[in-house]
């Protein structure tokens, strides 16, 4: 695993043994990033279910003022911790171990990347109903293809959908109120 553009580009990442994380997989993690091109100069980006943390290292790569990485796992949160230490990112960075859900309230972000296990929907459902509750901005949620993750009318709705094999990403935002659709004199 790399890191793919940016101030680290192909930097190679250590990676956690086994099946206890899923890195995203390098074309995924591109496509989102050529989306998000506009928005990351400067962004504070959250995380969620680090794992390797190399989502958000790509995001310090591309600019990101700053990353916020949460992981519930001790050792994928050492990994994470060698990684930024071997690309000398530990300044742009702060590590939290914990469950995702939990430690939304404590982090002030402009991007979230929430990114669990494909099995785990509680945690999709608990994390989103959190950061609901916090008025994200801006949450990109990775799934299965087959996965719809839930919609929280009134809170955020998603907005668009980005298949990629049996992966997909969903982008969510708060709803548009009638001063964000009126057209600027």
């Amino acid at each position: 695993m790399r890191v793919i553009a940016g101030l680290y580009r192909r930097r190679v990442l250590e990676s956690l043994p086994g099946e206890q994380t899923r890195p995203m997989l390098d074309r995924m993690r591109e496509t989102l990033f050529n989306i998000l091109q506009l928005e990351i100069e400067g962004a504070i980006f959250a995380d969620l279910y680090a794992g390797t943390g190399a989502v958000g290292i790509e995001a310090l790569s591309r600019g990101a003022k700053q990353a916020i990485f949460v992981e519930a796992n001790s050792k994928a949160l050492k990994v994470i911790e060698r990684n930024l230490e071997t690309l000398g990112a530990k300044a742009g960075a702060r590590v939290m171990l914990g469950a995702a859900a939990e430690k939304v309230s404590l982090i002030d972000a402009d991007i979230w990347f929430v990114g669990p296990p494909y099995d785990a929907h509680k945690e999709y459902e608990k994390t989103l109903a959190a950061l609901g509750e916090k008025g994200a901005k801006l949450v990109i949620v990775q799934h299965r293809k087959t996965y719809d993750p839930p919609e929280l009318p009134g809170v955020l709705e998603s907005y668009r959908k980005v298949k990629m094999g049996s992966n997909a990403l969903t982008f969510y935002r708060p709803p548009a109120t009638a001063e964000d659709t009126e057209p600027q004199a």
